[in-house]
């Protein structure tokens, strides 16, 4: 709990068994901390076990993807404040207080990955996720009149449960760009965003994205033909008007018991 105020992590998981229960472990060492939800979405076996170990409350979603995951998190979560972050290693759990920092101000305070001084030795950002990311968040910067923007790529970040219910009655993404999505969302919302520099570290295992080049640059053109799309929707997004059916299933099924499928 920070100043009265409730908080959860919610670690989405598929390749992560060798890393989540040190992450689970490092968020509930932190005060402020009250819950850790670790999204089983079709992960690797053996991690049910490591996230009972630590810790950490375990709740499933079939449907694959980075947004599916996410989504069925920010649905099963309660809390006044939700944090949201991969548990693989790369981020480190005591950079929270970074960013709930700026929460007295902010409704959304993200990570950024981009300042060297923080990214630690064999982390998987090279000259062209760096610059790639770079491009999209000047790319929404431009297009969205926000503030500045150095990284949209970083799933490391902090919003009030107002902002997590503006969000999710619009979210539409169920893989990897919804991490932009849900960036979009709350500009478009009016949202109060910053980006806050933290640590990045090397990665324990392989992701199933960024460790291919092919699938990198795929999901980079994904990215910015959703920061088009939703730039050219931006009036219906705010208005409620875009089609139901547009909405993910994760979404449309609302909350569901948090039991093994």
């Amino acid at each position: 709990m920070i100043d009265g105020k409730t908080l959860s992590v919610i670690l989405p998981t598929y390749n992560e068994k060798d890393s989540i229960g040190d992450c689970i472990r490092g968020f509930l060492e932190l005060p402020e901390v009250d819950e850790v939800i670790a999204v089983n979405n079709n992960a690797a076996p053996g991690t049910s076990e490591e996230i009972a170990a630590a810790g950490g409350r375990e709740i499933f979603e079939t449907t694959q993807g980075y947004g599916a995951a996410i989504q069925r998190g920010l649905i099963e979560s309660t809390t006044d404040l939700v944090v949201i972050c991969e548990p693989d290693g790369t981020f480190n759990p005591k950079d929270l207080r970074k960013l709930v920092a700026f929460l007295p101000e902010c409704d959304v305070v993200i990570g950024s990955r981009t300042v060297s001084a923080f990214i630690w030795e064999r982390a998987n950002m090279g000259w062209f996720l760096r610059w790639g990311n770079w491009a999209v968040a000047k790319m929404i910067e431009v297009g969205y009149n926000t503030p500045s923007l150095s990284d949209v790529g970083c799933t490391f970040r902090v919003m009030t449960r107002e902002q997590v219910e503006q969000i999710l009655a619009r979210s539409t993404v169920p893989g990897s760009a919804y991490g932009l999505e849900m960036l979009i969302l709350a500009v478009i919302d009016s949202g109060k965003v910053v980006q806050v520099p933290v640590n990045y570290h090397e990665r324990v295992g392989v992701s199933s994205v960024t460790g291919d080049f092919t699938k990198t640059v795929s999901l980079g053109l994904e990215m910015m033909g959703l920061a088009a799309r939703m730039r050219w929707q931006r009036k219906a997004i705010r208005a409620g008007r875009i089609p139901t059916e547009r909405l993910t299933e994760v979404v449309r099924r609302g909350r569901t018991p948090a039991v093994s499928p």
